[in-house]
């Protein structure tokens, strides 16, 4: 959104004053928005993500690319297809299940590959990272807090992050946590703390944080890379009778941090399912409540990414239409010159 392109696609649901959240896309040109839904109907924002991600969003998404194409005829067209990354993040990448939704995968983008090749266009396939096994979770924001360094304002819905009155905390997306610092002596703690946690591989301050291109005016005054079997979670509370109640919903927008334990249902909640429909059948009859059923426990993710890949085969690919577009090892700011290679540019 905001890009300077000329068709503009992306999933934006519609969060009425009630409370609800409404499946709901952006399109621009707005005209675009109706012609997609005439021809596709509403996109699955549940199936997108949280426990009801699968390759139906992804389906959707591939059908809408390649009505812009067909109608359209853009120069560059680019699409995400997510499922693979949602699926490898729940199961892991050596889990039985996932041959299969890579499969499912290739089958939802064989029409727009089909389509490219009637347009005559060349063709670039990338992933732009690797998802690598984990099998725990590192909590740098709980273990700020016993040092001090984090506070937390409590009220009738839980504890929550404080980031005004803290010292120091973490906002923790996979595999790498961006720490931010009120004081040079607050930074030298934190450093100190974090480097003793299990978990931790690095933390990069400095002329570390310099050296690994990292030296951003938005980027943490501390940088922490986790080991290759462990991932960042955003947890601040240190009782789960106190989380936030939006702790057990999917709400991407309260939580300092990416959560992808929002792609379970809490195993130990009896009859969840039937329990989250009846809510989710009173919600649409005018009543409101909290989809609570997301669970509290970090080590049901099993995959995750953010570190340079240990070996390449491990790490990101570019697959080309043609043979010269290929790349055995690249940087992701290369694939803007392979693009514009592939256009004539």
């Amino acid at each position: 959104m905001g890009a300077s392109t000329d068709w503009t696609v992306t999933p934006r649901p519609a969060y009425p004053a009630d409370g609800r959240k409404i499946p709901d896309f952006y399109a621009r040109p707005p005209a675009l928005h109706g012609r997609l839904r005439a021809a596709l109907g509403e996109f699955p924002l549940f199936r997108f993500w949280g426990p009801g991600a699968d390759i139906v969003s992804t389906e959707w998404i591939a059908a809408a690319a390649a009505l812009v194409m067909r109608e359209e005829r853009p120069d560059l067209a680019l699409c995400y297809l997510p499922h693979l990354d949602y699926a490898l993040q729940k199961s892991g990448p050596e889990h039985p299940s996932i041959p299969a939704e890579a499969a499912a995968v290739d089958r939802a983008a064989a029409p727009l590959l089909d389509l490219a090749r009637e347009q005559g266009r060349a063709v670039l396939v990338v992933s732009e990272y690797g998802i690598c096994a984990v099998s725990g979770a590192v909590h740098p924001n709980r273990a700020l807090r016993e040092a001090g360094l984090l506070e937390v304002h409590a009220n009738a819905t839980g504890e929550h992050l404080d980031p005004l009155a803290s010292r120091a905390f973490a906002v923790c997306d996979h595999q790498v946590a961006h720490v931010y610092a009120s004081d040079e002596a607050s930074r030298r703690k934190a450093e100190e703390v974090l480097g003793a946690l299990p978990g931790v591989d690095r933390v990069l301050g400095g002329a570390g944080r310099t050296a690994a291109g990292l030296d951003h005016p938005r980027a943490g005054d501390l940088v922490l890379l986790a080991k290759p079997d462990r991932w960042f979670a955003y947890y601040h509370w240190l009782d789960d009778a106190a989380a936030p109640d939006y702790a057990r919903t999917v709400d991407i927008h309260r939580k300092p941090g990416y959560d992808p334990v929002e792609l379970f249902l809490d195993p130990a909640k009896p009859l969840v399912k039937a329990r989250l429909a009846a809510k989710v059948a009173a919600r649409k009859a005018g009543f409101r409540n909290l989809l609570d059923f997301i669970p509290l426990d970090a080590s049901l993710v099993k995959g995750s990414h953010g570190l340079l890949p240990a070996r390449p085969e491990e790490g990101p690919i570019v697959i080309g239409s043609d043979a010269s577009l290929g790349a055995a090892s690249f940087r992701q700011a290369q694939i803007r010159d392979l693009a514009l290679r592939a256009m004539g540019i």
